[in-house]
């Protein structure tokens, strides 16, 4: 019998849950003993580790966060931390891990996998969609949903009082979130990592926009955009605008909330499709879906080859303006 680790790791994202529950689930039927690791990387570290079955992810697909909760772990970043990680999963004879998450998560199982003969796994768990080998991760769906919401909320208020609105996303170093918000809300534009905005001409066409009748705009802006901050491109505006302007930071909000129908299916597919490569081969790896097609892209190509933007949406939402 194989014993599987699971850990969740990193920033949490909606849809880990369902994740969970399928590599529990799809293993136990492979006759996989499985066991959780608590608080992530931080815990694997601990060697915090329990038996999870079929009754102990009940429940739990509805829900946002992770029930194996997560965390930021410096220590595990270092010879001394992983090789804490190491002894535990010899001492607890884990044969394989099982890591959902994000960028940093699996930059640590590429070091952890110099040093431990286990096979590792990963699922792509990250609001941000920036990973490589998968058209969607797990979580982004859900967040880009959660910020439409607040987008049409917004909207309401800029148009009561004839605003502009500055709405900040999550994004450090990817673009999609503010992307396809903005083109799901209809934006006036997008402040994104990947492409450097004139603000001259920027302002030159909202002027002209307000000349023409238009009364409010909404502009999305992501957290990583490099050139200025939400702040500074506010203030940048009023002064050539002359128009008041509102910023919002969303933050933390697009972290949380059920996740939706998407991103539960997508984690019980990638959760499922882990438990098969486990059974397929020893090879280590990130599981993804392209097209359709659930497939292995190895951990090195993951993080390393960078995901771009598709630059037909980016289009699209300015010939929607």
């Amino acid at each position: 019998m194989k014993r599987i680790g699971v850990l969740t790791s990193g920033g949490d994202a909606p849809g880990m849950n369902a994740a969970i529950r399928s590599v529990v689930r799809s293993g136990n039927i492979s006759g996989f003993e499985i066991l959780g690791v608590r608080r992530g990387l931080q815990g694997l570290i601990e060697g915090d580790f329990y038996l999870l079955d079929s009754r102990s992810v009940a429940n739990i697909i509805q829900c946002g966060g992770t029930m194996l909760k997560t965390s930021r772990c410096d220590e595990f970043h270092t010879s001394q931390g992983l090789e804490k990680a190491k002894e535990q999963l010899e001492k607890n004879r884990i044969d394989a891990l099982i890591i959902i998450g994000g960028d940093g998560s699996f930059r640590g199982a590429i070091d952890l996998s110099r040093i431990w003969k286990g096979q590792i796994i990963g699922i792509p768990g990250t609001i941000d969609n920036d990973l490589f080998g998968t058209d969607e991760t797990i979580g982004f769906d859900t967040a880009i949903n959660t910020a439409l919401y607040a987008v049409d909320k917004i909207r309401d208020t800029a148009d009561a009082h004839g605003r502009f609105f500055l709405i900040e996303v999550m994004g450090r170093l990817s673009g999609y979130i503010a992307l396809h918000t903005g083109l799901a809300g209809g934006a006036e534009e997008v402040f994104i990592p990947e492409f450097e905005i004139d603000i001259d001409r920027l302002c030159h066409e909202l002027c002209e926009s307000r000349k023409k009748g238009k009364k409010s705009s909404i502009i999305l802006i992501a957290e990583g955009y490099q050139y200025a901050n939400t702040h500074e491109i506010a203030k940048k505006l009023e002064e050539k605008c002359g128009n008041p302007y509102r910023v919002v930071v969303l933050g933390h909000l697009l972290r949380g909330g059920p996740p939706t129908a998407k991103d539960r299916i997508l984690g019980s597919k990638l959760g499922n499709y882990a438990i098969t490569v486990l059974n397929q081969t020893e090879d280590s790896c990130v599981v993804g879906c392209v097209n359709q097609k659930l497939i292995c892209t190895s951990l090195e190509d993951a993080i390393n080859t960078k995901k771009t933007i598709n630059n037909k949406e980016y289009e699209l939402l300015h010939k929607l303006i």
